[in-house]
């Protein structure tokens, strides 16, 4: 089986290395990217099998990106977490409304990740 490759927009270095060393440690291939609006060509050019997305980005808000890829003939079926820091109901609601897979709220455990991944990718 070939690794999967993860790839994780989340403007906070410490954030997303963390994330990163999760997604590792869970034996996936990862990508990271600390701006959002480097997200769209990242994700034309890898094309992950599955995005860790936060939603408050500096640049471009993280539902603009998943807008982006739900639009997109060849990203709109892939799997994308937000892990976010805006944890009120309408917040988790527009998430996924916005065609997110699954939605966590900060700050996110190990296995709580690893299982929303897995969930996602239908391991």
């Amino acid at each position: 089986m070939t690794e999967k490759t993860i790839l994780i927009i989340e403007d906070e270095p410490d954030a997303a290395e963390l994330f990163a060393e999760m997604m590792r440690v869970s034996g996936f291939s990862v990508l990271k990217i600390t701006s959002s609006a480097s997200a769209f060509a990242m994700l034309a050019d890898k094309q992950p099998d599955l995005v860790v997305l936060d939603i408050m980005m500096p640049d471009v808000s993280g539902l603009e990106v998943l807008q982006y890829m739900r639009s997109n003939s060849t990203l709109e079926r892939t799997p994308v977490v937000i892990v976010s820091a805006k944890s009120s109901p309408a917040d988790i609601k527009a998430g996924l409304d916005a065609g997110a897979t699954a939605y966590l709220v900060k700050p996110v455990g190990f296995l709580e990740l690893k299982d929303a991944v897995r969930r996602a990718l239908g391991e």
